[in-house]
This record gives structure tokens, sequence and C-alpha cells, in this order.
């Protein structure tokens, strides 16, 4: 998919778009990646076709409502999908029985850490619901980590847009 596709896209379906792309990748769901949504977010704010507090307002309750969905597999189906996971994923195994541990001794403080890793960021929700993380403080560190993941992202399309632009136009 090229950038003026995606520009199409963002043209077409607007903050939806975003909303949309950014929640499909913190499912760990195949889509966009939001890495690249995000910057395009960012560089369509600094244009001023949308202001930057609302990109990034979108990109944060889509990335929190993703990681709610996979706190919740992971707390009501706990073991069960565990285990259909690392079958259908076994090369996670490792990393996710690192991030439970990981997670039993950090608590919040290792969820917003986690959120600020690639691949790992989508991934510890479920681990966090199995070991029953409590809710509140589950949010708070995953809506932070969420925050200042999505910052940099929609913030350098927004503050190197026109340059990054220039390299794909």
């Amino acid at each position: 998919m090229t950038v003026q596709a995606l520009t199409q896209y963002f043209t077409q379906y607007g903050a939806i778009f975003v909303f949309l792309i950014v929640l499909l990748e913190y499912m760990n769901l195949p889509g966009f990646p939001a890495g690249v949504i995000m910057p395009l977010a960012g560089i369509w704010a600094a244009r001023g076709e949308i202001s930057f507090q609302l990109v990034l307002a979108l990109s944060v309750a889509a990335g929190l409502t993703g990681s709610w969905i996979l706190y919740f597999l992971g707390r009501l189906g706990g073991e069960a999908f565990l285990r259909f996971y690392i079958r259908k994923f076994p090369k996670h195994k490792e990393l996710i029985e690192k991030n439970v541990d990981t997670l039993r001794r950090k608590g919040a403080i290792g969820v917003f850490i986690a959120k600020l890793v690639p691949m790992v960021r989508t991934l510890i929700s479920i681990p966090a619901g199995m070991i029953s993380m409590e809710f509140g403080r589950y949010t708070v560190s995953s809506a932070l980590g969420v925050f200042v993941w999505n910052l940099v992202f929609v913030g350098a399309g927004y503050f190197l847009g026109d340059t990054v632009w220039s390299l794909f136009a």
C-alpha cells in the first residue's frame, strides 16, 4: 500500500480510519501497521486536516480499547487462551512466560514499560489479565504507556511530516 493510498483512506474515512487501524494494531491483529498510520495521522494534523489533540486522543482511545479487549481475553480465557495462543505462535511462549514473571514482580510499572517495547506492548495485556492484575491499575499504567508510544509516533509525523512526506510522495 502506498502513502497516496493511505492518504486517500484518511480523506475518505477520516478519524474513524485512525481509530480502527490503531485498534486492530493494539489487538495484535493484521491490518495497516499503526507505526505507519500514526505518523501519517500526525502529518494530516500538521496540514490542518484534523487537530493534533484529536488524533492523539483517538489513537490513545483505540490503543486502550484494544488493550482492554486483550486484558479481558486473558482474564476470562486465562490458561486455555494461553495454550491456544502458544500452539498458534510457539515462538511467543518464552516471551509470554517472561512477561508473566515480570508482571508478577513489577505489576503496573511492568505494564507501563512493556507498552514502550515493540511487540511486547500489544501482548502484555493478555498475561496482565491472566494474573488478574487489578483493572484500575492496569488501565492507568496501560493508558500512560499507550500515550507515550503514540505521542512519539503521531508527534514524529506532525513535526517531521513534510520531510518524511517528501521521501514517499
